[in-house]
């Protein structure tokens, strides 16, 4: 794939398989809007995304994974004290809100 700006300019069509998949209308609108905005068509967006999920998957192992995840343990503060041990009864609270 070629891009410019980015922009999917050229696609290699020799390497390409025909698949099918079924997206929500949710799914639909949204990657027509982004096809739209970039003027490209939704296979390549579809494309585009899968590439960097895959990049993104793959590019950490379940190990290096698992440091980050645990390197965000405690980053975040409520400022609450009691958050950890009340958390199931704000997210009910905050849920039917």
């Amino acid at each position: 794939m070629i891009t410019y700006d980015g922009k999917v300019i050229a696609l290699w069509g020799d390497d390409m398989v025909r698949t099918q998949i079924q997206l929500s209308e949710d799914e639909v609108v949204a990657v027509k809007r982004l096809a739209r905005e970039r003027s490209v068509s939704m296979a390549a967006v579809i494309r585009d995304a899968v590439d960097q999920y895959v990049s993104r998957e793959s590019g950490a192992s379940l190990g290096e994974r698992w440091q980050r995840s645990l390197a965000a343990v405690g980053g975040f503060h409520s400022g609450r004290a009691n958050l950890s041990a009340t958390h199931d009864d704000e997210f009910a609270a905050a849920a039917s809100e």
